[in-house]
């Protein structure tokens, strides 16, 4: 079984998962060094979660007070680290001489679900990764203060959010439509934003023409199965997802899809159980594997996960751990 976990006993910790590229990596950190660990679709991931989880800092520090976080907590810092670390993000609006260029992009995540947002070019389309984007159009480009003006404008000409929760993505993403209406759904939010050009649409930012790019096949939520990966009818929508590891938590399973920082990992009962990424940041991990330590657990047998579970829909929680 391939496992991307380091063992905790180097002081290894999981900084969460990355999309530099159009597959998704782990991140590791210790102290001043980093790591990563690229992800494969159908290969296993297993770890046990121990001890206490700790602030992962902020931009690339360690947290000063080696602080104890929640373990719901998706951000993963202490109050202080988190202030230290929006209060140098582009989101907060101190960066107004950033001299960089920016994109604007229409992201779509899912029917009902579309969203304006801002990103360095440089990045590409990593951002849209990142948050898990199921297909999206470059709108712009321009300056950082025209690109956050225009973000600040379409939403409420639009009438659409900023923001779209996590979970609201991940309640839709096994019932998507084809590739036909993505496509369309991305492409009349176009027109209705293009429409606004000379009515609120900065001047410096210039109009990128349409090109929806479809993010299916990356995610791997496609059920036709690309050249050398497996068919993946044995991996059915995913209805539960972790809410929150804890010591001695054990998460096992074979990677299917992934999509922003979520992990579907099938599991031993045949289901397919998402883990957010964003939950794991700040522990030391062990790894551990499938057919040796997870079955023979008695909390767990028969399934790859032994920490708290939600369904994904809304609907009871399961309490206990499993």
């Amino acid at each position: 079984m391939t496992c991307a976990v380091r063992e905790s006993g180097g002081g290894w910790r999981c900084a969460g998962v990355r999309w530099p590229r159009e597959m998704p990596e782990l991140g590791w950190s210790r102290g001043g060094d980093r790591r990563v660990s690229v992800l494969a679709y159908g290969a296993g991931l297993g770890f046990r979660a121990v001890g206490e989880r700790h602030c992962v800092g902020a931009r690339g520090n360690v947290c000063p007070l080696g602080a104890v976080v929640p373990g719901r907590s998706t951000g993963g810092r202490c109050a202080e680290c988190a202030r230290l670390d929006r209060a140098h993000s582009v989101a907060a609006d101190t960066m107004a001489d950033d001299p960089r260029t920016y994109r604007v992009y229409l992201a779509w995540f899912g029917p009902g679900m579309v969203k304006v947002g801002i990103t360095g070019e440089e990045r590409g389309a990593a951002r849209l990764r990142e948050q898990g984007a199921v297909a999206f159009s470059w709108l712009g480009r321009g300056p950082l203060m025209a690109a956050r003006r225009t973000e600040e404008v379409l939403p409420a000409a639009l009438g659409v959010p900023d923001r779209i929760p996590y979970a609201k993505k991940r309640a839709v993403r096994g019932q998507l439509p084809g590739a036909e209406e993505r496509a369309g759904a991305v492409a009349e939010l176009y027109a209705r934003a293009a429409e606004l050009e000379g009515r609120g649409w900065p001047e410096s930012l210039e109009r990128l023409p349409l090109e929806v790019v479809d993010q299916v096949g990356v995610f791997g939520l496609d059920l036709d199965p690309a050249p050398g990966r497996s068919v993946r009818e044995s991996a059915p929508a995913p209805v539960r997802s972790v809410r929150e590891l804890v010591d001695g938590g054990v998460v096992a399973g074979r990677l299917v899809a992934a999509a922003g920082p979520d992990l579907h990992l099938a599991v031993a009962d045949g289901g397919v159980v998402v883990l957010d990424t964003r939950l794991i940041t700040g522990w030391d991990l062990t790894a551990v594997t499938r057919a040796t330590e997870v079955t023979e657990v008695p909390e767990v047998t028969g399934s790859d996960v032994r920490v708290p579970l939600i369904d994904i829909g809304g609907g009871g929680v399961q309490g206990g751990l499993f």
